[in-house]
């Protein structure tokens, strides 16, 4: 369905394109008429022959192309070999097969399809006195090389990350999967922009269910460009109106691997580093890239303190509200006393307190990162510091507050995931509003809410909260803690239904253990 969509649309608009005329002054004009003279398009007109000088016209997007393989590969060869040529009844097929030296080379017929492939960096040959031409692929230009992630750095692991190039990025997954079952498959997707899409899975441990589900929404999409990755993210998605994110992405190609060898789903977008991988649950965004990289106790021990971290970041604001605002008796005696002479004087309710210092570290959050990276974090932390102690001082706020606001904040920086992140930043005023208005009961009911949304979403199929919910004894291995890699005999469940085997029982004892 998914390689037949672009196929057939092709097929089907044949008779509307225009095809290639048999002069090639009529080719040319068409041409430059099409892309408005635009002064990016280079066309290089050349003779070659002895008696019957025949004119042939190359044509390519400067800055796409490498234009010393042009001359390398093209003019060279056509402008040397082609000098004293006789025969010229069949040339594009003798120029086709015996003098461009490259690999991709395809037939043209049109100058609509010719076109698209200019603007993917393929160089365009039309012949004068002819009906057809071909493209060569000699795409190049001027491209980002392979860095270390910005937003996914680690300690322990690989330290290259996906580019703007899609080739580039389906190279870098090959070099981590050496396998013939791991297939690529490609469409465009914008009428403007066409826009190419790749997903990446491995044949026979994908789930043929969410391969399906994937391709059949990518093919429903209608719209004018894509952009980035996210376009595609918000047009596929379960749930539209849902905060928290049923679609990992990420810019690491192992992680990318990890996934695609669990029955995973990765799309690739050209033009950004960040791929899409679906289905994807709950707690996976709790799971950092270097988990798998450090010994399992580790690992689960960090894990450990992400998830105390989400409940911190969720319910620490709304849990000193309702204590401070509506039950005073659970405090022991001296704190209470010590926060009481801390309030003296304060004109705001908790309320307006929490409310007033978490709307501003999220403004000085969101400064920070707009700002050069040179001086952004320095802004943060000073202006945190000095706001902070100016407030108190001033007897707007008080410390008691600073502090649970400053420990809300720090445990935010410990979520993997942005976007999750993000998502439990919204949810926290909400149980603050509540928790102001209702106390502890008004954020028993708004968890209870928060916990029956949860279950109630799905990610291409797969309930969310699995393998809590449904539970699923074998996938703890891999969710709340990290088992040891010998414990991690079959793949999760409900998101790979065949081939779930991983590895054998438990490695042999080795010769010094006997």
């Amino acid at each position: 369905m998914f390689k037949q969509k672009t196929t057939d649309s092709i097929s089907s608009n044949s008779e509307e394109q225009q095809k290639i005329k048999i002069s090639l002054d009529q080719n040319i004009k068409y041409i430059n008429e099409t892309l408005g003279n635009s002064d990016d398009l280079v066309s290089r007109i050349i003779s070659v022959g002895q008696e019957n000088r025949m004119e042939i016209g190359i044509f390519y997007i400067e800055g796409l192309v490498d234009t010393q393989h042009i001359n390398d590969f093209i003019l060279d060869p056509l402008m040397v070999r082609l000098e004293n040529i006789d025969q010229q009844n069949d040339l594009p097929t003798v120029i086709q097969k015996s003098i461009v030296s490259v690999a991709k080379v395809q037939d043209a017929h049109h100058l609509d399809t010719a076109l698209s492939s200019l603007f993917s960096g393929q160089v365009i040959i039309l012949f004068d006195g002819f009906t057809k031409g071909f493209t060569v692929g000699l795409s190049g230009g001027k491209s980002r090389n392979v860095t270390e992630p910005s937003q996914e750095s680690v300690i322990r692991g690989p330290k290259e990350g996906f580019t703007e190039t899609i080739r580039t990025n389906t190279a870098l997954i090959r070099r981590k999967i050496n396998s013939p079952n791991l297939w690529v498959e490609s469409m465009n997707i914008g009428t403007v922009t066409e826009t190419k899409i790749s997903l990446m899975y491995i044949n026979g441990i994908v789930n043929k269910k969410v391969l399906k589900e994937v391709k059949t929404r990518l093919d429903k999409i209608e719209i004018d460009g894509i952009l980035e990755s996210n376009y595609i993210e918000e047009l596929i998605q379960d749930k539209t109106f849902s905060p928290f994110p049923t679609i990992n992405n990420t810019e690491r190609p192992d992680v990318v691997s990890a996934s695609l060898l669990e029955g995973r789903v990765a799309i690739l977008v050209d033009g950004t580093p960040f791929v899409l991988v679906v289905p994807s649950l709950f707690i996976e965004f709790f799971h950092a890239a270097e988990d798998h990289y450090q010994r399992w106790d580790f690992s689960t021990f960090i894990r450990t303190l992400r998830i105390m971290s989400f409940f911190i970041t969720l319910l620490a604001p709304s849990l000193f509200i309702a204590i401070t605002t509506f039950h005073q008796e659970m405090i022991p005696t001296p704190l209470l006393i010590s926060l009481a002479a801390q309030r003296e004087g304060v004109p705001f309710p908790a309320f307006i307190e929490a409310l007033m210092m978490e709307i501003t570290f999220e403004i000085l959050r969101e400064g920070g990162i707009r700002m050069p990276k040179s001086v952004g974090q320095s802004i943060s932390i000073v202006g945190t510091l000095v706001i902070g102690t100016a407030a108190v001082e001033a007897g707007f706020i008080s410390a008691a507050m600073v502090i649970v606001v400053s420990i809300t904040a720090i445990a935010s920086f410990t979520i993997p995931a942005y976007n999750m992140s993000i998502s439990i930043r919204m949810i926290r005023f909400i149980f603050m509003g509540l928790a102001a208005s209702f106390g502890l009961f008004g954020i028993t009911i708004a968890f209870i809410g928060l916990i029956l949304h949860l279950c109630s979403l799905r990610s291409f199929g797969v309930p969310y909260m699995s393998p809590f919910g449904p539970f699923n004894v074998q996938d703890q291995k891999d969710s709340l803690f990290r088992f040891p890699l010998w414990g991690f005999k079959t793949r999760p469940r409900l998101i790979s239904q065949q081939n779930r085997k991983r590895m054998e029982s438990r490695y042999p004892k080795p010769p010094f253990d006997k």
